[in-house]
């Protein structure tokens, strides 16, 4: 059950006298006019806010060639940062990830035996997109590449990858193995968050190894019109040519995933459109919630009886420009008993504009409760039903002024 908050809680930011003039038109009329963007699926996200800003069959399975090979490289980050590896780790070379194992297709030209650092395989990866470097970090970070890709597995489930199934380290067809713009998306969200001194790598346009220089395939990293600076390029016949790609500029920074397009070409050029096109109409806007809006909660038969909250993503929304002005929200506090968790979801804000909702984003707990003995919860015992009763009485009673 969700009950909204006292008015003060809610109010327009910079209402104009001009907003009020325009409030018959939807919001659908000041919507920019989506780009038309030749892919199978495709998507433009804010990294800020994690919304959605444009995308089509965001959701539809596909399978993800060597985008696979950002999971690769977030997991191999992740171990480093947990302390389970290096970047200076020595790692001999086996026979799996022998370069002549992948016949016709991208690798780093790895020898049986040959001794390579951590990071230079993860170059090989990120750069070189080498599949025989997946599988010789995969079976250093866990043995065998089959626990290795459970690890994948479990990242993506922890990232939010729901529609996303790994069953290789490299990306190569397989039948099982399939991902989404979305999901893509949200890997490369977590990746820049979460690995913020490995991202960098995904920047560089060459990796030399034994003398063989090789070139990164993102295209967009020469491009001085627009400042991309990752992710990865993907191709297999059966995914077609596909690309992750995130850019920032004055601050604001975008995440803009094709998949399955004609060419490397048409990928970097509908992915260039894509990151544009967000920058010229989207902006992300912080609207700086005070003490007032975002007040402690009331927890029942909790100790302590009050919880701090904070909004996801900092409070953040992404909204078409110059439209800031027609922005308003609400923010709703879920009925709370303990015990709570930290980062527990305990209610939302909404975001509106012309009273259509454009964005929905979790409050959440900045600490725990745990539940009081029995002895201190007496008083909610009594006291919870008389609150409900003056809040139902005071909801029907707005109710009642709304239909006059």
């Amino acid at each position: 059950m969700t009950f909204p908050t006292l008015a003060k809680a809610c109010r327009r930011l910079a209402i104009s006298a001009f907003s009020l003039v325009i409030a018959t038109h939807s919001y659908a009329d000041y919507l920019p006019t989506p780009p038309e963007v030749a892919a199978q699926s495709w998507v433009l996200m804010s990294y800020d806010t994690g919304q959605v800003i444009v995308g089509e069959n965001i959701n539809a399975p596909h399978a993800p060639a060597s985008l696979v090979k950002i999971m690769t490289s977030y997991v191999v980050g992740k171990e480093i940062q947990s302390g389970h590896i290096t970047a200076e780790d020595m790692v001999v070379i086996s026979e799996n990830a022998w370069g002549k194992k992948f016949p016709g297709s991208s690798k780093m030209f790895l020898n049986v035996g040959d001794q390579v650092t951590v990071d230079d395989l993860n170059r090989g990866v990120i750069i070189s997109s080498g599949n025989d470097a997946t599988v010789a970090l995969a079976e250093h970070v866990a043995g065998h590449q089959s626990a290795f890709i459970e690890m994948m597995n479990k990242y993506a489930d922890t990232v939010g990858m729901q529609d996303t199934y790994f069953t290789n380290p490299h990306g190569l067809d397989s039948a099982d193995q399939q991902t989404t713009a979305y999901d893509m998306a949200l890997l490369t969200k977590a990746l820049i968050a979460d690995l913020p001194d490995m991202y960098p790598l995904f920047k560089e346009k060459s990796f030399t190894f034994g003398k063989i220089k090789q070139g990164n395939r993102n295209a967009l990293l020469w491009d001085t019109t627009i400042n991309v600076d990752g992710v990865k390029t993907g191709y297999t016949k059966q995914a077609g040519y596909s690309l992750v790609s995130s850019a920032e500029q004055n601050g604001q920074r975008l995440i803009a995933v094709v998949l399955g397009t004609k060419s490397a070409n048409v990928r970097r050029t509908e992915s260039k459109k894509l990151l544009t096109w967000g920058f010229r109409f989207y902006q992300d806007i912080d609207p700086n919630f005070s003490s007032n809006e975002l007040v402690p909660l009331r927890v029942w038969y909790g100790s302590p009886s009050t919880i701090d909250v904070e909004v996801a993503s900092g409070g953040k929304v992404t909204i078409p420009r110059r439209q800031r002005k027609n922005v308003e929200y609400s923010i709703h506090y879920e009925n709370l008993e303990a015990p709570i968790t930290q980062g527990q979801e305990v209610g939302k804000v909404v975001w509106y504009i012309q009273d259509e909702v454009i964005a929905e984003q979790p409050l959440l707990s900045k600490g725990a409760v745990e539940e009081a003995p029995w002895y201190k919860s007496m008083f909610d015992v009594v006291w919870r039903p008389i609150n409900q009763w003056f809040s139902d009485q005071n909801e029907a009673l707005k109710a009642s002024v709304n239909q006059t």
